[in-house]
């Protein structure tokens, strides 16, 4: 008798082992934060806001490119800033959480799928509602729902333009702002704005921009730069408010027919969001989404 106690614990032993024991979820196992990132640069809550221009140069057929479509680019883009934001989430204090991810439209489609993923892209994250599970839910919609709302808007063939300026006007600081947050909007467009029903023009300030009117402007010239200072182009400012905002405005694609659109186009967004006192700005060009990458998350951890 004194041998059965030890041999019945080895087998219940054995049998502990043996059994199947229910896998801990970690999306995140293969891509930790990387060290760079590890210490953060910041302890302050983030409150990212994506504006994406679905007007026709997100088409196709009408803008192609040999290497990667534009549209594409642009959602690889937001997977990078969704990715910086589950790093910073993953490298802050749980206690200290109250941060937030969102998806904005101007105009907003008239697409119901459309309406319907851009709900599923909003998120509030603070310590009561911070899980693992959260973390691969917004890393997984981030990854697979960008890109469907693109090839929505393009199957629909209704491009109505870009109110960026509408926005800027009408919704920027009840959307994109927070007082205790770091304020960071992301834009996604090729630097045009133009919409039918926000045609405004101030002199030689405008609430538009399209490749028209910078050569009926006669700003396709070497002499752009002194025609614009001195003649003061521009883009119509809406506030002079915008200090607790940064600004990455993404996606340049300036028409190639002058040589002077990029200067141009980026001259108009940086006096714009300048007198506008935007806190923090940087303003690139379309490129590939393995070159872009690096810049999205360093602008939103801190590191540049």
């Amino acid at each position: 008798m004194k041998y059965i106690c030890p041999i019945l614990f080895i087998v219940f032993l054995v049998s502990c082992m043996n059994k199947p024991t229910k896998a801990k979820i970690d999306c995140f196992s293969d891509q930790a934060a990387p060290k760079t990132y590890a210490s953060g640069n910041s302890n302050q809550n983030l409150n990212i806001s994506f504006l994406l221009d679905l007007s026709d140069r997100i088409n196709p057929k009408k803008y192609p490119d040999e290497t990667m479509n534009f549209y594409e680019r642009d959602a690889f883009y937001i997977k990078s800033a969704a990715e910086a934001f589950t790093i910073h989430l993953r490298t802050n204090k749980v206690i200290k959480m109250d941060d937030r991810i969102q998806l904005f439209f101007d105009p907003e489609p008239k697409s119901k799928d459309i309406s319907t993923f851009s709900k599923r892209l909003k998120f509030h994250v603070d310590k009561t509602t911070i899980t693992n599970e959260l973390l691969c839910k917004i890393d997984s919609v981030y990854t697979s729902l960008p890109i469907k709302i693109y090839k929505q808007a393009i199957s629909d063939n209704n491009y109505v333009g870009s109110n960026t300026w509408g926005f800027f006007k009408n919704n920027i600081k009840d959307y994109c702002m927070d007082d205790t947050s770091r304020n960071i909007l992301i834009i996604l467009t090729d630097g045009y704005i133009y919409h039918k029903n926000t045609l405004i023009q101030d002199n030689n300030l405008t609430s538009y921009l399209i490749p028209q009117y910078i050569k009926a402007k006669k700003l396709n010239s070497k002499k752009w730069k002194v025609k614009i200072k001195e003649e003061a182009f521009g883009f119509i400012p809406v506030t002079d408010n915008l200090s607790n905002l940064e600004i990455l405005v993404l996606g340049i694609n300036p028409d190639k027919k002058n040589p002077y659109e990029e200067d141009i186009i980026k001259t108009y967004w940086s006096n714009w969001l300048t007198t506008m006192n935007v806190k923090r700005f940087k303003i690139k060009n379309t490129d590939l989404p393995s070159n872009m990458d690096k810049i999205i998350k360093d602008f939103i951890l801190l590191k540049s």
